[in-house]
């Protein structure tokens, strides 16, 4: 009794390619996430019924006695066998020799020519030979087509498939492995187009990576193109990738022009080989009057007013003038004045000057308030400052700055009475106080760098932002007054759960060269520096060191209990600064400010889109606690200071 093979299938049958019409003319939006793959080879599978056996002189008393496997020469047996779900004493039955001979068939390493063989071992028994005919082994792949992904990168996929028969399955695997692959280095649009083998075990693999054609933008009316296009550094011609579309669309949305930013992709009508993307731009209102106000512990209760066009004229230019009066420092000491502060900025900003990655900003400035440094004075300042800034091409991360400004600082008495009084009561010749109100014309020059990996700007959670800044003045009404200063700081984040997160900081800075005016002092005290202390309430020197740790979290259980989507900007906070002060200053001898201190406390933050996060601290010196100042002090924000 023997058991017959399935028909011979044609050969070509097997290798049967299945693919989409290239001329197909269907306008397809491809999906964000990577698109499924497609099966790229048919599995030619022995139907069922052709796997009759022959039913002559069989009885439901003969039993399986034992299964051999015969013809395979790179298959290993024992990986056959477990494909055989037939155990010794199982009853015979050809409809069981049918499916273990078609499970053997669909492992994919044999041609449609096996065979099943019934040998009698004796009157109950008999023992099934299944004959397979392995298909040509894999010798060797070539790839082409593959421009953007390495071909060993490929080959690591395909290589386990080497010196074994082919395998439809087995391929079909590779494949999508190979255009997942592409997908995760975002190339999304690739795929394996066509798959022939050669009579000596050649596989030979073409790769179509998914060129673009063209790139069109829609939507932009106020903006012109060629804002546009200098912010899409993707260009006709290239593999499309996914990864750089997207910081593309960042770009653009950082230009602020644009109130959302999409891109669809679709098979070129007159050549399928490529494909069209599409800008879609919805632009929105970029030049706004704003009136606000609020609180900050150096400029006390204040009022702004203002203009600002972050897309001036349609050239991604953006220009402001920004008017603000404040009270003056609030929960200040008795070194400082009650009065008002008055500023007034107005400022042009070119993010590509004459086509180019360059970025320039020019600023006027005007400022009139109770000097943080010097006792009882007030502060003049005004001046223009011209800074240009480059990102470097192949560190995107770090971006360089030289800035160039003309500064003339003013600083007059405000109490004589009150200070000739601390300066006698300390033994200190009043004529220091001249030295105390030094001001001057300084043109000031000044080369930067800032490393940002920040995943957010507004609400970071991971990333360092770091900055060193050296600075130049050269004092135009004596040159004797000339002085350098260097300072730098970095800041690191920890994400924490799903939306905490843990920031440590480190800064500092002093004098470089020549005799620094206390008026361009260094200070500790106050907001963005150590809290808990008032406005330089630590001390004012010629170079001072920071640290600070802060953990900001939402409130607690608020999505539970609200959908109010303003409280996703809300944080509270604990925070531990720590400070030192060098090169003491005379105000802190007269004022006997700690010169150090280490404080604790807890913190609200609320972000305000286009302002920025808006702090309210309470911090407690756990160290130099001065006279007075027991009980700690609250400080307020505006802003990030790095």
């Amino acid at each position: 009794m023997v058991v017959q093979s399935c028909p011979t299938y044609a050969a070509h049958a097997k290798w049967k390619f299945w693919q989409k019409n290239k001329n197909e003319q269907t306008q397809q939006v491809i999906p964000e996430s990577s698109p499924d793959t497609d099966t790229l080879w048919d599995s030619v599978k022995p139907e069922t019924k052709n796997l009759q056996a022959e039913k002559t002189q069989t009885t439901s008393d003969i039993k399986f006695h034992s299964v051999e496997i015969e013809g395979n020469n790179l298959i290993n047996t024992a990986e056959i066998m477990q494909y055989i779900k037939i155990q010794a004493g199982d009853p015979y039955s050809v409809d069981i020799v049918q499916q273990n001979l078609k499970a053997v068939y669909d492992m994919g390493y044999f041609s449609e020519k096996m065979r099943a063989v019934p040998v009698k071992v004796d009157d109950k028994n008999i023992k099934l030979k299944i004959i397979v005919q392995e298909n040509i082994p894999i010798t060797d792949f070539t790839i082409t087509g593959n421009n953007s992904v390495a071909t060993g990168d490929l080959l690591q996929i395909l290589n386990p498939l080497l010196n074994k028969p082919q395998n439809i399955l087995k391929l079909n695997e590779a494949i999508t492995e190979i255009q997942e692959y592409y997908a995760s280095q975002g190339y999304i649009l690739a795929r394996v187009t066509s798959i022939s083998d050669d009579p000596d075990g050649m596989v030979n693999l073409t790769i179509d990576e998914g060129k673009i054609g063209s790139i069109i933008i829609e939507g932009n009316k106020k903006t012109k193109d060629f804002v546009v296009r200098r912010n899409i550094l993707t260009q006709p011609g290239t593999i499309y990738n996914e990864n750089l579309i997207k910081q593309d669309l960042m770009r653009l949305y950082g230009t602020q022009a644009f109130k959302d930013v999409k891109r669809t992709i679709e098979r070129d009508e007159e050549n399928p080989e490529v494909y069209d993307v599409t800008i879609h731009l919805e632009e929105q209102r970029t030049g706004t009057i704003s009136v606000g106000g609020g609180l900050d512990t150096a400029t006390g209760l204040f009022g702004t007013g203002g203009f600002t066009d972050n897309n001036f004229r349609g050239t991604g230019q953006r220009v402001s003038l920004n008017l603000l009066a404040g009270t003056g420092i609030v929960m200040a000491d008795s070194s400082m004045l009650n009065r008002a502060n008055l500023q007034a900025e107005i400022s042009w900003f070119e993010p590509k000057l004459k086509g180019t990655d360059n970025a320039l900003m020019v600023k006027a400035f005007g400022r009139d308030f109770a000097s943080y440094q010097i006792p009882l004075a007030v502060e003049q300042r005004f001046g223009i400052e011209s800074t240009i800034s480059r990102a470097f091409t192949n560190y995107p991360h770090l971006t360089g700055a030289f800035s160039v400004g003309l500064e003339n600082v003013h600083v007059k008495e405000g109490d004589a009475s009150q200070i000739a009084g601390l300066y006698a009561a300390h033994n200190i010749p009043i004529s220091e106080r001249a030295k105390q109100l030094q001001g001057g014309l300084f043109l000031t020059f000044a080369p930067s760098l800032i490393y940002d990996t920040r995943d957010s700007a507004t609400l970071p959670r991971k990333g360092v932002f770091a900055n060193v800044r050296f600075e130049e003045s050269i004092a135009l009404d004596g040159f004797e007054n000339t002085f350098g200063k260097l300072s730098g700081g970095i800041k690191k984040y920890y994400p924490v759960a799903k939306k905490s997160a843990v920031s440590l900081a480190f800064r500092a800075g002093g004098k470089i060269h020549g005799d620094m005016p206390e008026v361009m002092a260094y200070r500790l005290g106050g907001p963005y520096t150590v809290r808990g202390f008032r406005m330089s309430g630590i001390g004012t020197g010629t170079g001072f060191m920071m640290g600070q740790a802060e953990f900001q979290t939402p409130i607690p259980f608020i999505d539970r209990l609200t959908d109010a989507k303003f409280l996703d900007n809300i944080r509270i906070a604990a925070f531990v600064d720590a400070g030192q002060i060098y090169g003491s200053t005379v105000t802190n001898e007269i004022y006997n400010r700690p010169i150090h201190a280490i404080t604790a406390g807890v913190g609200v933050r609320i972000f305000v889109p286009g302002v920025g996060p808006l702090s309210i601290d309470w911090g407690y010196p756990l160290t130099g606690v001065p006279a007075g100042n027991s009980k700690g002090a609250f400080t307020f924000g505006v802003g990030e200071f790095y």
